[in-house]
C-alpha cells in the first residue's frame, strides 16, 4: 500500500512538472512571436515611415480613434435605442442635452446602457443621478431637479426598453 502511494506521489509530481514545462514552452512560444510581430512593425516603420500604419489599420483616416475600445458595443441594439432617444425630440432627451451641455452623448449611452443591468429599482436611480451629476452642469447630487430628471429618465427607457 505504501509503494503504491509512493509511485502515485511520483507520478503525479512528473505530471505536473510536464503541465508546468508545457505552460512555460507555450508562454515562451507566445513571446517569441508578439517578438517577431513587434519587429516586424519596426521594419515596416524603418521601411515606409508613417505609412506603416496603412498595414495594420484598416481605415486609418476613419473614426477608429474614438471608438477604440468600443468594439464589443456597438451592434449592440439597447445600446442604438438609448442613442436614438437622446438625440430626439422628446422633452426628456431635450432636458437632458441640456443639462449635459458639451458633454458626449454616446459616453452618456453607455453608462445608461450599463445602468439598466442594474435590477435594483432605487440603486439604478441613484446611480444615473450621479451619473447626470458627473456628466452635467449640476453641482449639487442632491438635487430635486436632478433626481426628477434621473426618475424621467429612467421611465423613459424602460419604455424603450
Amino acid at each position: 500500500m505504501c509503494h503504491s502511494l509512493h509511485t502515485y506521489l511520483l507520478i503525479t509530481a512528473f505530471m505536473g512538472n510536464q503541465q508546468e514545462t508545457h505552460s512555460y514552452e507555450n508562454k515562451i512560444d507566445q513571446f517569441a512571436e508578439a517578438l517577431e510581430t513587434a519587429r516586424q512593425m519596426q521594419q515596416n516603420w524603418l521601411t515606409y515611415g508613417l505609412d506603416f500604419v496603412n498595414f495594420y489599420v484598416e481605415d486609418v483616416d476613419g473614426d477608429w480613434l474614438e471608438t477604440w475600445g468600443h468594439d464589443e458595443i456597438l451592434g449592440n441594439s439597447q445600446l442604438d435605442a438609448i442613442k436614438e432617444f437622446l438625440v430626439s425630440d422628446d422633452h426628456v432627451a431635450v432636458r437632458i442635452r441640456q443639462h449635459l451641455g458639451e458633454s458626449s452623448l454616446f459616453d452618456l449611452a453607455v453608462n445608461l446602457e450599463e445602468c439598466c443591468r442594474i435590477h435594483e429599482v432605487n440603486q439604478r436611480l441613484s446611480t444615473v443621478r450621479n451619473l447626470l451629476a458627473a456628466q452635467g452642469n449640476s453641482v449639487d447630487r442632491d438635487n430635486i431637479d436632478l433626481l426628477n430628471l434621473a426618475d424621467s429618465l429612467l421611465a423613459k427607457l424602460a419604455e424603450l426598453l
